[in-house]
């Protein structure tokens, strides 16, 4: 924590994060209502109304309910399918550099089968052909994120997998399973903790454009939404497209921020910088 402390990447990016966040969790009580609701006459702009700070869209919803209400929606989805990706590819990975041979042939092959359909499309169709919902969606890019981890693991578990500490704890009797979840794992961790930041920022950035798309949960208001929803009036409210944007790169570049530090803290290679 003190490594992390230092990294001035890790500290915007943590503060940035802190702002979303106390969006999602405190922006409920600020602006409660239903960010489906019409709230007062349509494309009022940013600070012309008090009532709706932010503004409204061309159906008068209040744009402040509805980056609340992504927010949640945004973070939800990025946290949920980057743990599917992580527990999938982390298991993935430590199995085929554990065994190697044709267990990890196998399993690198699956993985290549994985990275050769683009991530998007592979999304695109999973969420089209399972009905666009909110749970669809995170279990959709949880599946489509899992191959970087996998590999990331498994370098890391071949780098391992010969090292003294593994070698005496199997020489003491130690099963595979207990070496792989007691002594390899543990150490090979780091790098898939500040891969997982970067995971969570592409989930984000995957979900906003799905939704984008009309692929998002039709009961539940995110940033997608409405983007998608006021392309048509660009050019005379761009607010209506350009805060919910502003809310997805500020959100992108927070874990992106995060997960640089993270990196630079828990590489041992760079704290002999």
């Amino acid at each position: 924590m003190r490594r992390l402390a230092r990294q001035r990447s890790a500290c915007a990016g943590g503060a940035l994060l802190t702002l979303v966040l106390a969006l999602a969790l405190l922006g409920p009580f600020v602006w409660p209502g239903d960010p489906w609701a019409m709230a007062a006459p349509p494309m009022l702009w940013p600070g012309e109304n008090l009532a709706n700070p932010l503004g409204t869209d061309v159906m008068g919803r209040d744009l402040a309910m509805g980056l609340v209400s992504g927010a949640r929606v945004s973070l939800l989805i990025g946290f949920v399918s980057t743990a599917i990706a992580a527990c999938v590819g982390t298991l993935l990975g430590a199995l085929g550099g554990f065994y190697g041979g044709r267990v990890d042939a196998l399993l690198m092959r699956l993985t290549e089968l994985f990275q050769t359909v683009p991530t998007f499309v592979l999304a695109v169709v999973l969420v089209a052909v399972f009905q666009p919902s909110v749970a669809t969606a995170t279990v959709a890019i949880g599946i489509v994120s899992w191959p970087a981890t996998a590999r990331l693991v498994r370098a890391q578990f071949l780098a391992l997998r010969g090292r003294e500490f593994v070698l005496a704890a199997e020489t003491f009797g130690m099963g595979p399973v207990r070496l792989i979840f007691t002594q390899i794992l543990p150490n090979a961790l780091p790098p898939v903790i500040a891969i997982s930041t970067l995971t969570i920022a592409h989930a984000i950035q995957t979900e906003a454009a799905l939704a984008f798309l009309g692929l998002g949960d039709p009961n539940v208001m995110s940033w997608g939404t409405i983007i998608g929803s006021g392309r048509e009036q660009l050019s005379e409210a761009w607010y209506v497209c350009g805060l919910p944007g502003i809310a997805v790169i500020v959100t992108v570049l927070a874990f992106n921020l995060l997960g640089e530090g993270l990196n630079d803290a828990l590489n041992p290679h760079l704290q002999r910088r």
